[in-house]
């Protein structure tokens, strides 16, 4: 993880500069850890669309489930890899299926914003709605329009990063 917003620590209580990398899996439940960061590493290797469900803690020491999203990002030179724009969103298991850490490759549907987890900024809720709607497009099958939202999103991803330097220091982390 290079970025973290706000929201993260609010939600989490981890510092953002603490969440860096790979520090924000000290947020998640012990027993959804091995079955995740397997997975993280397996979508990593593959470059490929995420979906994870899995329970994070919240900054009163409770856990949550939450469904972590991304698709991946490629630029110069080459479409070289430069890594994931995602989201996460705390999730009510609808109680019909089973409690457990999974993710799906190749698939990426966020699921509907939460009220407990809103984006900090709009820019922060541009890039939320542009992974809505490749997430759509994945399900309805207009994937022509797959290269203009995922060039979208790294343009997304460029501005963020981009204001994150412009933020007091350490407010965030890139």
């Amino acid at each position: 993880m290079t970025y973290v917003s706000p929201e993260w620590t609010t939600f989490t209580g981890q510092a953002a500069a603490e969440a860096v990398e790979h520090g924000w899996f000290k947020c998640m439940h012990p027993d959804d850890y091995e079955t995740a960061v397997t997975f993280l590493r397996g979508a990593r290797d593959q470059q490929s669309e995420y979906s994870l469900r899995t329970r994070l803690r919240r900054a009163d020491g409770s856990y949550a489930w939450v469904m972590i999203g991304a698709v991946p990002s490629y630029g110069p030179p080459d479409r070289t890899f430069l890594g994931y724009l995602g989201s996460l969103t705390e999730i009510t298991p609808s109680g019909s299926e089973p409690l457990s850490s999974y993710g799906a490759l190749n698939h990426f549907v966020p699921p509907p914003m939460s009220p407990t987890t809103p984006p900090g900024s709009t820019l922060e809720a541009v890039a939320d709605h542009l992974l809505i709607a490749h997430g759509l497009v994945e399900q309805d099958g207009a994937k022509e329009m797959l290269p203009v939202l995922r060039q979208a999103l790294v343009v997304a991803g460029v501005l963020l990063a981009r204001n994150m330097t412009s933020v007091q220091p350490g407010a965030r982390a890139h």
